[in-house]
């Protein structure tokens, strides 16, 4: 399986293939066991490539497997070429293992679904398309699955396209990552222009070699705006919200394993650039600061259990890019996959509510579900437990390692430094209220839907519960990936350890970023009892008088209430100061210029219809008339010439 790499992108195209071409007739049993049944064997060949890769090489040495020569002309050129290393087979098993557990979940959720074979060759297409992003050896490939989970985003989001809103919600999502993509395409155009060629090791060894300083600073803004389109970073963040309109399902494949993580991924595979340019990091650093914490505050008062969710996915990523941003890609990545533990354990528990719910999602009108859906219920209850940065959950590791090193990063100036602290601290405690607000509003309590929803109230079936017991688990021990140094004197970071080759602890020419025992133990026990905190408000206010806690935030903050739900009124200013300006230019367009053609046609026209008319006089039909017209013209010649 090491030789042949494309295999495993190859096989989820395989069932997106045979899921649309046959499925619809072949029927949903068909269905049912080519989509989830090509994930699964991608990610059994990615394990399996993985574990060879782990016995025949050492030290993070790059396997390429090249395809075929894409092209090559005027010194420049590229391979379609796949290959393994430390960083890419921890993404590979993230994305195929995580994404098989949600086709698999799928197979429930959307049984009664119209378009179920068109769902999952979406389906499978996405994961085809974010493997390809994934074992790319160069930009320009890495572009290709860029783009393909772009387009997939775009099917998926608006799968229900006979809905305004979903199909409305698709287009928000395609037309916001253009702007980014833009940025990425400038920056390959400059590696191509400076180093003739994209390769990840190849750009790696001529910037490391010496290059002008602004290059690798320029080339590395351009490679973030791409990933702050596509993760949904500050201010290209609007479209991540919108992308509920999709299956529950899709939300979780796009938040948790796939889509929105490809930016911090490509930010960590471009570590030796960022290296080569700390004010690119200082962005990278502080927009992913600003994204955590401004939607971690909306996210306090969203009612749609999706909603909140979305919001809180955005939060997230914005930590994983503080990490890559203070120079810790490691714990940018650690972070990355806990996310996806618990975040798709969040989602498809949310579609387990949702399903149990009859399709309502607004938390307001749940409530007393903890002994009606027991399982969705205990895998819900520890996913919230993760991403709140509880003790030994996962998230409580790999957060903690990111706001330690944002303290200890020598990049940055210590004001600098503080600020990102404080950014991502103060985010910690919103995460951890809003994320039990969810909790009790949804689980606890009375139940507050009508008697017909409560009357049909049950657990989901074994295709959804399996997948969330696994994912639930996971969020739970996922965090012994990384343990911090202060639990003992030998090296316990497993990833760490492996991602080394790729992503070396060095920070820069300055040293390494050691972070004191005595900041890993303040920062931990900070924000410890940051999240405890969160907690506690969020049960005081939510678990009884249930919503309550809402009511008395109405009274006292009535502002502050109405600009958190407007989202700071982001979408408005966007309508204002651009799409409605766009709208006008676009309709002078198609109807100011083209009337201005159609008049301009019409003149010429009507000029000559009338030259026509003028010179029709002329042809007469008489010989004479014509012989006495040849003789003038021979006299005008002879009088101007002779």
């Amino acid at each position: 399986m090491l030789t042949h790499l494309w295999i495993i992108p190859a096989l989820p195209f395989v069932g997106f293939l045979l899921n649309g071409l046959f499925g619809q007739r072949a029927g949903n049993r068909f269905v049912s066991i080519v989509g989830p049944g090509t994930s699964l064997l991608s990610a059994i060949a990615g394990t399996i490539a993985a574990l060879q890769y782990g016995a025949a090489f050492h030290g993070g040495v790059r396997y390429v497997d090249v395809v075929y020569n894409w092209f090559s002309s005027g010194g420049i050129g590229a391979d379609v070429a796949f290959q393994l290393d430390p960083l890419s087979i921890v993404m590979m098993l993230v994305v195929t293992w995580v994404g098989t557990l949600i086709h698999i979940y799928s197979v429930g959720y959307m049984a009664n679904e119209r378009g179920y074979a068109r769902y999952f060759s979406y389906l499978n297409l996405f994961l085809s398309e974010m493997l390809v992003l994934v074992l790319a050896t160069s930009y320009l490939l890495m572009f290709v699955g860029w783009e393909g989970v772009g387009l997939c985003s775009y099917l998926l989001i608006g799968f229900y396209y006979d809905k305004d809103v979903a199909a409305a919600a698709g287009k928000k999502a395609f037309i916001v990552n253009r702007i980014g993509d833009f940025g990425f395409l400038i920056a390959m155009f400059l590696m191509f222009a400076w180093f003739g060629t994209a390769d990840f090791a190849k750009v790696s060894q001529i910037v490391a070699g010496g290059v002008d300083p602004w290059l690798p600073t320029a080339i590395c803004l351009l490679l973030f705006l791409g990933a702050a389109g596509k993760s949904a970073q500050i201010p290209l963040y609007i479209w991540l919200p919108d992308a509920m309109a999709g299956p529950t399902p899709v939300s979780a494949l796009i938040h948790a394993a796939t889509m929105v993580t490809a930016g911090v991924y490509m930010v960590a595979r471009s570590n030796v650039l960022f290296r080569f340019a700390p004010s690119a990091m200082m962005v990278v650093a502080v927009i992913g600061a600003l994204t955590a914490f401004v939607a971690a505050t909306i996210a306090i008062r969203q009612n749609d259990i999706k909603k909140v969710l979305a919001y809180s996915t955005v939060s997230q990523l914005g930590y994983m890019f503080i990490g890559v941003g203070v120079g810790a890609f490691t714990a940018g990545i650690f972070h990355l996959v806990t996310h996806a533990f618990f975040k798709a354990c969040l989602f498809l528990g949310s579609g387990s509510v949702i399903h149990a719910m009859g399709g309502e999602q607004d938390i307001r009108k749940m409530g007393g579900l903890k002994d009606k859906i027991p399982q969705t219920h205990r895998t819900f209850q520890w996913a919230t437990y993760a991403i709140a940065g509880l003790p030994l959950a996962s998230g409580f590791f790999s957060k903690d390692e990111i706001l330690a090193s944002s303290f200890a990063t020598p990049y940055f100036p210590l004001p600098l430094r503080i600020f990102v602290w404080l950014l991502g601290t103060v985010a910690a405690f919103f995460t951890a209220f809003y994320m039990f607000r969810l909790y009790y509003l949804t689980f606890h309590g009375q139940f507050r839907g009508t008697h017909e929803q409560e009357h049909h109230l049950h657990e989901s079936p074994p295709s959804m519960t399996v997948p969330l017991w696994i994912l639930g688990g996971l969020s739970l021990v996922g965090g012994l990936l990384g343990l911090p140094q202060i639990i003992g004197t030998s090296p316990l970071n497993l990833l760490e350890i492996w991602l080394h080759p790729v992503i070396p602890h060095l920070a820069n020419a300055l040293g390494v970023i050691e972070i004191p025992v005595g900041t890993e133990i303040g920062v931990g026990a900070v924000s410890t009892l940051i999240a405890i905190a969160g907690w506690w408000l969020a049960k005081s206010r939510y678990k009884v008088p249930q919503l309550a806690g809402d009511e008395s935030m109405d009274r006292a903050v009535p502002g502050l209430v109405r600009t958190l739900e407007h989202k700071y009124y982001v979408d408005e200013f966007y309508g204002e100061v651009v799409v409605t300006p766009l709208e006008r230019v676009s309709r002078f367009l198609w109807r100011g210029i083209d009337a201005t053609i159609d008049g301009v046609l019409a003149l010429l026209g009507y000029i000559v219809a009338a030259i026509g008319d003028l010179l029709r006089f002329f042809q007469t039909g008489n010989v004479r008339n014509y012989a006495l017209m040849f003789f003038l013209g021979v006299v005008v010649f002879l009088w101007v010439f002779v």
